[in-house]
């Protein structure tokens, strides 16, 4: 049976057609890119994807298939899926479905024969923009439909992604309790930590800083997660009240978060940075890490108060890539240091956090 023809609608009006595959449905969401070559099933199931049709810019997906372990959260997050190929008979021994077959089982859109190089192109030229999956609407239909659909930044994504209720992840031999509030948390971030020797909680997104310090946290982790940080402004209060009662790490969102908690603003970024391959300059020493990142937003540091400092900075576009307190245990990153897809190059931020929770409690 020949593949349905679907098609790709931007808000500018540019049409990309492809072939559906996955669930035959319509969908919206803010088109985005990442340049991973690898790790399509990680970056399916980040919750800071949410709301957004992610583009791949490797020209095939879906070759070692889907698997059981390689998830980050407890569903497909992302709106939709463009590739160039997808692969139908995946080669890899772990592999229980195929990339199609994966997508139409949680009801999310594919399209694939798109050539997403010219997308990702526009992408790049004119920044991302909203745009709607279709494989029964006109071009005209479909904009239409995009027209009278919220932007992007004008949802609040974290309430979907994150938990209403606390929950545990245990780790075998536990000698530290973090605290993790969950804006959107990757399974990894939670792996290697118990890894390293660490019970973790974690809180819905609203938890105050009383409810938080009940716990006796010996450190305090802000997640990673979707959407524009200005939602999360009630974070900010709990982050200046939790600053010298417990070490905090802020990864990409949660970095975001302590920013503005520390005076900065935030600002959009034109195509973001998603991908396995950016490279981050440690201020300090001038090591360059190649890192793994996935957001939309960045901290404009000129606003940041005097006892903050930026610690690490983008090499292709001079952005604040992370955060340094002068005199407490505070510290924050923007890219994915628990990588899933990415290299492993920046766990060592988790062993740091495990040096500043031995430190703190040691007086």
């Amino acid at each position: 049976m020949p593949a349905k023809p679907a098609q790709l609608v931007l808000e500018d009006g540019s049409v990309f057609r492809g072939e559906s595959f996955g669930a035959d449905v319509v969908s919206t969401g803010e088109v985005v890119f990442s340049t991973a070559m690898t790790g399509y099933q990680e970056m399916l199931t980040d919750p800071s994807f949410a709301g957004q049709v992610l583009v791949l810019t490797y020209p095939l997906a879906g070759n070692y298939g889907i698997n059981a372990e390689d998830v980050e959260s407890k569903r497909i997050q992302v709106a939709g899926l463009v590739v160039h190929e997808a692969c139908d008979a995946p080669s890899h021994w772990r592999s229980t479905q195929t990339l199609g077959e994966y997508l139409a089982s949680e009801n999310v859109p594919g399209i694939a024969g798109v050539d997403t190089r010219a997308l990702t192109r526009k992408l790049r030229t004119a920044g991302v923009m909203m745009g709607a999956m279709t494989s029964d609407e006109t071009p005209d239909e479909a904009l239409a439909r995009l027209r009278s659909a919220p932007k992007y930044g004008d949802v609040d994504l974290v309430r979907g992604v994150s938990t209403d209720e606390p929950y545990e992840w245990e780790s075998d031999e536990p000698q530290r309790h973090v605290v993790v509030v969950d804006d959107g948390v990757k399974y990894n971030i939670m792996r290697l930590l118990a890894d390293r020797g660490c019970r973790v909680t974690a809180l819905p997104p609203d938890a105050d800083a009383e409810t938080i310090l009940a716990l006796s946290p010996d450190g305090i982790l802000f997640s990673p997660g979707p959407g524009d940080p200005k939602f999360l402004d009630y974070q900010v209060a709990t982050v200046r009240s939790l600053i010298g009662k417990a070490p905090i790490l802020g990864i990409c969102l949660g970095h975001q978060v302590l920013g503005r908690a520390f005076g900065a603003e935030t600002f959009k970024l034109k195509f973001g940075h998603r991908g396995a391959n950016h490279p981050v300059q440690d201020v300090a020493t001038g090591r360059v890490h190649i890192t793994a990142q996935n957001h939309g937003y960045a901290v404009d540091p000129d606003g940041l108060s005097s006892d903050i400092e930026v610690s690490q900075v983008h090499l292709n576009d001079g952005t604040c890539e992370g955060l340094r307190h002068r005199s407490e245990p505070v510290i924050s990153i923007q890219y994915h240091s628990e990588a899933s897809p990415g290299p492993l190059d920046n766990v060592y931020v988790f062993d740091r956090f495990v040096q500043m929770m031995e430190e703190a409690s040691h007086g």
